[in-house]
């Protein structure tokens, strides 16, 4: 059995079965390089819908690079392995450069994050939670709630709001509930408000499912049997939410988030300077997308076992495995040794971060420490990661488990070219990770 490239090739005369297998193998690997390809771009758009939303401006670089990515996933317009690795590059300079344009919008918007504690698991009252990416649908629905005898509670990625100054000033903005997006049924069960999703991180409720017929979607959240809002309109929500018995959800847990790479990099933080002292040895970045299962646990285990010179840098929802532990500070300061840059849009703080470092060890991003550990999920994961080997960095790790979409070919190329690690046991990984500073490709 030959895929249609290959029997095209034969009908050309290109020779036997023989060469037909041989064809067969490379195209294989183009057709797996353009899996991931096409996958870097659905996350990139993502960012670039959101984006949007706010009037960002520069879209047009970013919808330039996913028509000649698409375009070149097209039968028989291109099947040079080079091409496609120099495409895969590409879609992660795009993806770093929406990034930085949806992160620019969000604190035109909403101000620049400072750091906050954050109520968790904890509701009272009237009430409404808020699980997704869209800040803007946010603020809608705050303004829209307000004064309206109902609370607002965030979910999973709608944790870093608490921290922009024009989203914690409204009172009724109240606090944090569960965990990541993995654990929604568990959360939702529990909570007796009216529920909104206004991203793809969703469990789709089955018809068993108690709060199903209190759930929203919004945006192009549009999953079978639950209602979908139009226009950022929330006052079927909270019309709902009224009507709904009141919350009295108890707990005296806390958890932090706000960080923004701006705030932290401000001199009075001393960041940099307690790097180059000698007071922080090495950051970790541990973050990426959470995913079912306790394949997870190991980023647990991993931010439990770091050093306490270390700081642990992180975003996106696979913090939610590790972000109730209390890790302090560095020791003769007031930095902490948890710093949460926010949604999985907001990654690249840390590559701001690490041009700071670079720039106090005398330009040399070489001798940076750094290790960056990286759970992946979904799509916009994948486009992050692009993003980060365009930036020629290399010694990534990536786990619970690699993804599944490329071949043999593909990860090996990943693997040598890129150095990148598979994560195995914390006890086998860390020595390593603390004795192999980040390494430009």
């Amino acid at each position: 059995m030959f895929c249609h490239q290959c029997v095209m090739a034969a009908e050309n005369g290109c020779g036997s079965d023989g060469a037909l297998v041989g064809a067969c193998k490379k195209n294989d690997t183009i057709s797996r390089l353009q899996d991931v390809i096409i996958f870097g771009v659905k996350g990139m758009a993502a960012y670039r819908y959101m984006a949007d939303q706010l009037d960002a401006p520069g879209l047009k670089e970013v919808d330039d690079v996913a028509a000649e990515a698409l375009y070149m996933t097209l039968t028989n317009v291109n099947f040079n392995y080079q091409d496609h690795v120099d495409m895969l590059m590409k879609v992660g300079r795009a993806t770093r450069k929406v990034m930085e344009i949806l992160e620019d919008a969000h604190a035109e918007h909403f101000g620049v994050p400072t750091p906050v504690a954050v109520s968790q698991d904890r509701a009272e009252g009237k009430c409404i939670l808020v699980s997704g990416h869209d800040l803007l649908a946010l603020k809608r629905l705050l303004e829209q709630s307000e004064g309206k005898g109902v609370n607002v509670y965030t979910h999973s990625e709608m944790l870093p709001a608490h921290g922009y100054p024009e989203l914690r000033k409204y009172p009724h903005l109240k606090g944090n509930l569960g965990k990541s997006w993995t654990n929604q049924s568990r959360t939702f069960a529990k909570f007796p408000g009216a529920i909104v999703v206004n991203t793809n991180c969703i469990v789709p409720p089955t018809s068993r499912s108690k709060y199903k017929g209190r759930l929203f979607g919004s945006g192009h959240v549009a999953v079978e049997g639950i209602k979908h809002l139009e226009n950022y309109d929330f006052s079927e929500v909270i019309k709902t939410a009224r009507s709904l018995p009141s919350a009295d959800l108890k707990s005296n847990k806390t958890v932090s988030t706000g960080h923004n790479w701006r705030t932290m990099l401000r001199a009075e933080h001393g960041l940099v300077e307690a790097a180059k002292s000698g007071k922080i040895q090495r950051f970790f970045v541990i973050a990426g997308c959470d995913a079912p299962g306790k394949g997870g646990d190991y980023y647990r285990r991993l931010a439990k076992a770091l050093p306490a010179d270390c700081v642990l840098i992180t975003s996106a929802c696979g913090k939610y495995r590790f972000n109730d532990i209390d890790f302090g500070t560095v020791a003769g300061t007031d930095i902490p040794r948890y710093i949460d840059l926010g949604q999985c849009n907001d990654s690249g703080g840390a590559v701001e971060i690490s041009r700071a470092l670079a720039r106090a060890y005398e330009g040399d991003f070489n001798n940076v420490p750094l290790t960056i550990v990286l759970s992946w999920m979904e799509q916009k994961a994948v486009a992050i990661l692009l993003g980060l080997l365009d930036l020629g960095i290399v010694d990534i790790w990536l786990g619970p488990k690699p993804p599944n979409f490329g071949n043999l070919e593909v990860w090996n190329m990943f693997l040598d070219d890129f150095k990148m690690n598979l994560t195995w046991q914390v006890e086998a990984d860390l020595p390593r990770m603390l004795a192999e500073p980040v390494k430009a490709a």
